[in-house]
């Protein structure tokens, strides 16, 4: 299956959507991680990414969209994957589509994680992230098995500077604008199904594993 996870910051797209992707036995894709992944290997897609990364600013929808393209070529993708993380507006999601229409496919089916701001804001102030690789931890919900420190590397644990109040706040505002209109974009499609990202991780997983059955 081909599985897009959207959702507002903090509704847990992220740790769902890799959790969905090892028990389908599908790849992960996460549009950050390919980026880095390309500039690190100086791919042409991802030498014309870094013009953009190196000096702090958004990379083309053009350029994410290739970079795409390029990733589910590969032999794991032939079983499906899930993308996270894009698209993220409208013109960009209109563009995915193209892209899947040029190849004879489509997205099968779009989880789209459900949550309310207070819920959000409380989630990400606990949130923590390793400094090293990337991996996340929650002060309440997911702690580390020594306080601090990575379970898969041993890095030292961080707050990232936009995980507070007033920060997270202004995200919700810019996603709401910008996101949100994909939700009937998805819905007239007929492939978005919503589901509620409140409670415990495991919970959540159960409820998206219904839909997907």
């Amino acid at each position: 299956m081909r599985i897009l996870f959207f959702g507002a910051p903090g509704s847990g797209k992220g740790t769902q959507s890799k959790l969905i992707a090892k028990q389908q036995t599908i790849p992960h894709l996460s549009t950050g991680d390919m980026l880095r992944e390309a500039k690190k290997n100086q791919t042409s897609i991802g030498l014309e990414a870094a013009k953009y990364m190196d000096h702090g600013k958004l990379v083309p929808d053009e350029v994410i969209i290739n970079l795409i393209a390029e990733r589910i070529e590969a032999s794991d993708c032939k079983s499906g994957f899930i993308l996270d993380g894009f698209p993220r507006t409208l013109p960009q999601g209109e563009a995915l589509a193209r892209m899947f229409e040029a190849r004879g496919e489509q997205i099968d089916r779009v989880i789209y994680l459900q949550i309310d701001s207070e819920a959000v804001v409380h989630r990400l102030i606990g949130r923590r992230i390793c400094s090293q690789c990337g991996e996340e931890y929650h002060v309440e919900f997911k702690k580390p098995s020594q306080e601090g420190i990575c379970d898969q590397c041993s890095g030292k644990l961080i707050q990232r500077d936009d995980d507070h109040e007033e920060k997270i706040l202004t995200r919700l505002g810019v996603y709401e604008s910008q996101t949100a209109p994909l939700i009937d974009y998805y819905s007239k499609q007929g492939v978005l199904v919503k589901v509620m990202a409140s409670g415990e991780i495991a919970e959540i997983t159960k409820r998206i594993e219904e839909t997907l059955s």
